[in-house]
């Protein structure tokens, strides 16, 4: 039997699949170069296959796989919120892993806010190692690192992750999983706010809209243009349609997340950098909060009682013209994944193909909330934890994780807003991943210090009081009490060094492209 006959491949295309694979090379790089050469996407697998299989060359996903094999027969275990988020480990990537290297995965599903937060802690304290991969919100981890909760990552980041990948992600993603200069964390969920307005309603009212208002309608770029734009519609349509619409509930973190894009793009600074004191209550978080609670007139009755989730089934029956929120919004009114059994909870979207996307008013949006995996400092299998998380996180992985209709990871890396399967997942997709993008470059970042909860929910109380009439400046300075006393509990020295730290982040303090704006307070 004669020898089947190893495909040749040209040395260029050789080295240009090496680097690539090696992620030395991006993906639109790679598919530049292959364009150029005729070569169609169809062949590109087998072509990567081979160089993979003649040379050795392996990917951070490969590389994971391989070193985890030597712990087949072990489990590692995670946390997870529960629900959809949970769905990923539990159906796709946990039995995947295991197929891979024979590890498996047990998910412990957590209630999401305080109970998830507080685990991580409980254990620790108690030196259970019941936690090997930790997932946590950015804005927890200092906490845990402060508490030594946490391992850092960065000897095993320069031990089996090709260095390229750190370089797929936006500025504001990157620095997610850092503290002080150390890696603790790999980012794992592009949470960022978008503000969804109906296409077909701003191109119905065009006309009449500029004759009055003297000036196109179009996505607002202040608030006060975001205002103008609700008023005119909720005068025309309300009840059966309102102009704009967000949750103001109290008692979660809504209402902070909202605050922290518009605070900043106002010019306002959370704390000042020598004393630590805090300065929400100055003119410009005045102003924020006050402008806040002027827009809720234009929203659904009752809305400082709605949260969230309330008002997104109302979103897709079709019933705002404008709406902000996380991106799995931007996927649900396109219909993706609503034949999934996991979404069959979710009215079926009468704004397919009639949502827009934007950033908020100022250039601005917020990352809010998100993920990070982390690995316990309590784990007995710490080098396998982490090698679980390098292949979530990977390119090719993290991609299939973020197309998974049922899944709430939304896309976070440069290859994910520029994946081909991606942007073909419905007509309009290649827009929603366009504006991800730009939001993940533009996003201001929570208040990624210790206490970073504690310091969002006094902000939140102070948004709920002056929604319910209280004297805005009297509720700012609540606030900043309230964060002045936390700060000196932790100690000031150590959070002067943490905020010094958030501010060399990108997120820190992305826009002012408020300050001179037009209020709406000026209607």
């Amino acid at each position: 039997m004669s020898r089947k006959k190893e495909p040749y491949i040209p040395d260029p295309l050789r080295e240009a699949s090496r680097k690539y694979i090696s992620g030395g090379m991006s993906r639109r790089d790679f598919l530049k170069f292959t364009g150029a050469l005729g070569i169609g996407l169809s062949q590109l697998p087998g072509i990567l296959n081979t160089v993979k299989a003649q040379e050795g060359v392996m990917s951070s996903a490969d590389r994971a796989v391989e070193a985890a094999q030597a712990f087949a027969g072990e489990t590692i275990n995670m946390t997870r919120e529960s629900g959809l988020q949970a769905q990923d480990p539990l159906f796709f990537s946990g039995p995947l892993w295991q197929e891979l290297t024979g590890v498996s995965v047990n998910v412990i599903e957590l209630d999401a806010g305080p109970p998830q937060y507080s685990a991580a802690l409980q254990e620790h304290i108690a030196g259970s190692g019941a936690f090997d991969v930790i997932d946590t919100a950015p804005l927890w981890m200092p906490d845990y690192v402060r508490a030594g909760a946490l391992e850092p990552l960065d000897d095993f980041i320069a031990e089996y992750m090709n260095p390229a990948d750190l370089d797929d992600f936006p500025p504001v993603y990157k620095d997610m999983g850092r503290f002080e200069g150390l890696n603790f964390g790999i980012f794992d969920d592009g949470d960022t706010l978008l503000l969804y307005y109906r296409k077909d309603l701003f191109e119905e009212h065009a006309d009449e809209f500029a004759d009055e208002l003297g000036y196109p309608l179009a996505p607002p770029t202040n608030w006060r243009q975001f205002d103008e734009i609700a008023k005119f519609f909720t005068e025309r349509f309300a009840p059966d349609l309102f102009g704009s619409a967000f949750g103001r509930a109290p008692g979660a973190f809504w209402n902070v997340e909202v605050f922290l894009p518009h605070f900043k793009a106002n010019g306002g600074i959370i704390f000042d950098p020598d004393s630590m004191d805090s300065l929400v209550n100055s003119p410009e978080g005045v102003r924020t909060v006050s402008e806040m609670a002027h827009s809720n007139q234009w929203m659904p009755p009752g809305i400082t009682e709605l949260t969230v989730v309330d008002l997104m089934p109302e979103w897709l029956a079709g019933n705002f013209a404008m709406m902000y929120w996380w991106p799995p919004v931007g996927r649900w009114s396109a219909g993706f994944g609503q034949q999934t059994e996991e979404l069959a909870f979710l009215p079926e979207s009468q704004v397919a193909g009639k949502t827009g996307y934007a950033l908020l008013p100022g250039d601005i949006t917020q990352m809010a909330i998100g993920f990070n995996l982390t690995v316990s400092s309590d784990s007995r299998n710490k080098e396998l934890a982490y090698l679980f998380i390098q292949w979530l996180t990977s390119p090719e992985i993290s991609l299939q994780r973020v197309t998974l209709p049922f899944a709430l990871r939304d896309p976070y890396r440069i290859s994910h807003f520029n994946s081909e399967l991606y942007r073909g997942l419905w007509d309009d997709a290649s827009d929603y991943l366009d504006t991800l993008l730009e939001a993940g470059e533009k996003a201001s970042m929570d208040i990624l210090l210790p206490g970073g909860q504690i310091y969002h929910d006094a902000i939140d109380r102070a948004c709920t009081a002056v929604y319910a009439g209280a004297d805005p400046q009297s509720a700012m300075d609540q606030a900043a009490a309230e964060m002045d006393a936390l700060t000196d509990r932790l100690g000031r020295e150590g959070q002067r060094s943490a905020n010094a730290s958030y501010l060399t982040l990108a997120g820190a303090y992305p826009s002012t492209n408020l300050v001179d704006a037009p209020s709406n307070l000026d209607m």
